[in-house]
């Protein structure tokens, strides 16, 4: 499968091909900025945001993992010591849901006790339930209020009172194409994701007087377990972006220089269906 990250700022398209020996060179110093780089993780169990802990151990950064999963997060935590990508790396399973302030404060303590600072957050957990607009339980649209909105938030209050003091740091909400435009039976699921675009673009300008980088990532469909929850139809998996692909992709941004920062990031599949018209 080829893949296209997209840049909606410099409106910048290009396809993966083979790697040239500058880029080959630019992997490597990417490399070589995150090693030592302290990472928190949300949804850090499965699908992308295990992918994000196994490439950034790749890289030699020090990664928290968090998710309310706490059976979850073990066996991520096993998968991951038992894979050759982070020989070197120092990671640690936190369970902790995002909707409790006072759980990701204590996520914020144990990793400030462990590694004595935080570089990176990538606000990752999410969830959805399709269904057609009256079909919504107050129930489902609380939980995805909560979850997806309120939960990035609190994770960037967290994440904003540990850099600021430092004037340094990089936040990443990881959000979707759900938020650049309307898609039917994912109604209020788009509507959590525009409210997380448009509360990133607000933190982007709050956070940069203090040195703090802010990166919205917006991948189309990614083939997880995601789809399992939201929705009982079926969907085309066999044409959406690998968790791997998405985690590169968030690696290359995060491996920027710090004079520079990529304020949004599009990443899909050419092979998705929709990729023409986004």
């Amino acid at each position: 499968m080829r893949v296209a990250f997209r840049n909606p700022l410099s409106g910048f398209l290009e396809s993966a091909r083979p790697l040239t020996r500058r880029a080959r060179f630019r992997r490597l110093v990417g490399i070589m900025e995150l090693n030592g780089a302290v990472c928190v993780i949300t949804g850090a169990a499965r699908g992308i945001g295990y992918a994000l802990a196994e490439k950034l151990c790749g890289r030699g950064a020090r990664v928290a993992l968090t998710d309310q999963d706490a059976e979850a997060l073990q066996a991520a935590s096993q998968r991951l010591a038992e894979s050759d990508s982070h020989v070197e790396a120092d990671a640690v399973t936190l369970p902790a849901d995002v909707r409790d302030r006072e759980a990701l404060r204590n996520v914020v303590e144990s990793v400030q006790h462990r590694w004595g600072k935080i570089d990176v957050w990538i606000n990752n957990a999410g969830l959805a339930r399709h269904r057609a607009i009256p079909d919504f339980t107050e129930e489902e649209m609380d939980l995805m209020m909560d979850v997806n909105l309120k939960g990035t938030v609190l994770g960037c209050q967290e994440a904003l009172r540990v850099m600021a003091p430092h004037e340094s740091g990089h936040i990443v909400n990881m959000i979707s194409t759900a938020g650049l435009r309307g898609i039917p039976m994912e109604s209020f699921y788009c509507a959590t994701k525009w409210a997380v675009r448009g509360f990133t673009q607000a933190l982007q300008e709050e956070a940069a007087p203090y040195g703090i980088r802010v990166t919205a990532v917006l991948p189309g469909g990614v083939d997880t377990a995601f789809w399992e929850d939201a929705t009982d139809a079926e969907m085309p998996v066999g044409s959406f972006l690998k968790p791997a692909q998405v985690a590169e992709a968030v690696c290359q941004v995060l491996a920027q220089d710090d004079a520079c920062v990529t304020r949004e990031l599009v990443v899909r599949s050419i092979e998705d269906r929709d990729f023409a018209g986004h």
